[in-house]
């Protein structure tokens, strides 16, 4: 994962900067988030992003990028971009359960009410929720599609 703050920090370096991070002003509310966005380009650049918000107060985050054949079918790429999102949500999740870190993460989706992307949000949602985690969509879903959409391009 790359920061533009901590910058190159591998999976156990950048649980223990979100932990850091979070105990540092323990006043503050914060939201741990994971979301991932895409870009077709000759390839797809996929974005996968773990952003910890402190609420008006700023945040960090982390970002990787990876590159894909190319996925034209929105449905798919909904698809693909959530569970790459789940995948590091649940490792994640895992990791700040095994350090007796008790902090509930939310998945942001890349898919709003307006768009193409409407028809799987019910599925999308469903499928969130049942491994435990808050979804959110569009317009509340900065990292996907505001931290993620920007690295991308």
């Amino acid at each position: 994962m790359r920061s533009i703050t901590y910058g190159e920090v591998d999976f156990n370096k950048m649980i223990k900067l979100i932990e850091k991070y979070i105990h540092s002003e323990s006043e503050f509310e914060y939201r741990v988030s994971i979301g991932t966005d895409s870009q077709n380009f000759d390839l797809t650049k996929v974005v996968i992003v773990a952003a910890v918000h402190r609420i008006g107060k700023g945040g960090i985050f982390f970002y990787e990028i990876k590159r894909i054949k190319k996925i034209t079918n929105i449905r798919q790429k909904i698809f693909y971009e959530t569970n790459l999102s789940l995948n590091l949500a649940l490792k994640v999740s895992e990791r700040f359960k095994k350090d007796n870190f008790d902090y509930k993460l939310s998945i942001h989706v890349d898919a709003g009410e307006a768009g193409n992307s409407s028809k799987v949000i019910p599925e999308i949602t469903a499928w969130i929720n049942s491994l435990g985690f808050d979804c959110k969509t569009k317009p509340y879903s900065y990292a996907a599609s505001c931290i993620a959409n920007r690295y991308s391009k």
